[in-house]
């Protein structure tokens, strides 16, 4: 407006309209808590899943197979966890490692959780209002975060290992005996654990994408627009699923652990 000036900021300015503030954030909540806790449960599933994967025991418990162990690929396999083993004996290390480095690829490129740990582990940016101490960004154009870009390879990675977890629920459907027809404790477990991977997997932002990303014309395409459209719900609810399918993967881990070293059993309701 015409005669009003604007008085300066303490601290002067640097550039037109622009604050010179020196202090980090001039916000005075506690702004670092979230970031704080994500460290902690990342690393705390970082931790689990590295010792379990090199435990190499106590994933198997007719008929239970932890998700962490399935499909059990090597001959090294506890015997009945698998009739298919095309690594055969040469594989000498954890058979866990043959699967894991999948949904790990997945969720390591998943938007979200790339926003999650650059915020807490990188602090690029640590939260909104926060400067960050990096002097230098290039996104995600240059080695390793170029490597972000294979998400989509990995999405469709981790639809097939999502079948196979459908499949051990089919499985578990089946007493110690093998008798068909009875349902545990277990059978639940892996239930909820598959279920809460194909919502993580079908909120996915790939996922949205694949379905109608690409499209020019969404009533030349009705069965891809109303997919789209359900994606699109279920893309809302995408973080809320990321996490509660990390702590069911490790949970239903750690129930089929319990199992096999005869810790607890494994009750059946009929």
């Amino acid at each position: 407006m015409s005669g009003v000036t604007t008085a300066p900021l303490d601290g002067g300015v640097s550039g037109e309209n622009r604050a010179d503030i020196q202090a980090r954030t001039l916000r005075t909540d506690r702004w670092w808590i979230q970031p704080a806790i994500v460290v902690a449960a990342l690393l705390a599933f970082i931790i689990y899943s590295t010792w379990r994967a090199f435990e190499n025991a106590y994933y198997f418990s007719e008929p239970l197979i932890s998700p962490f162990y399935s499909p059990c690929l090597a001959t090294s396999c506890v015997s009945g966890s698998s009739s298919w083993t095309p690594f055969g004996s040469w594989w000498v290390l954890s058979p866990a490692l043959l699967i894991l480095i999948f949904p790990l690829g997945f969720r390591m490129t998943c938007y979200y959780y790339r926003k999650t740990y650059y915020r807490a582990f990188w602090l690029s940016p640590p939260a909104c209002a926060v400067s960050e101490p990096h002097k230098k960004y290039t996104g995600e154009t240059r080695a390793p975060l170029i490597l972000q870009n294979s998400h989509r390879y990995f999405f469709f990675a981790g639809l097939v290992f999502n079948v196979i977890l459908t499949y051990d629920v089919l499985i578990a459907f089946r007493n110690g005996e093998g008798q068909w027809g009875h349902m545990s404790v277990g059978t639940l477990i892996l239930a909820a654990n598959a279920t809460f991977l194909w919502l993580y997997s079908a909120s996915c932002h790939t996922c949205r994408h694949v379905m109608g990303g690409r499209l020019k014309n969404f009533s030349k395409h009705p069965v891809r627009y109303k997919a789209w459209t359900y994606v699109s719900k279920l893309n809302a609810h995408h973080p809320r699923f990321a996490w509660i399918s990390l702590v069911g993967v490790a949970l239903t881990d750690l129930y089929v652990r319990e199992v096999a070293i005869g810790a607890i059993p494994n009750l059946y309701f009929f």
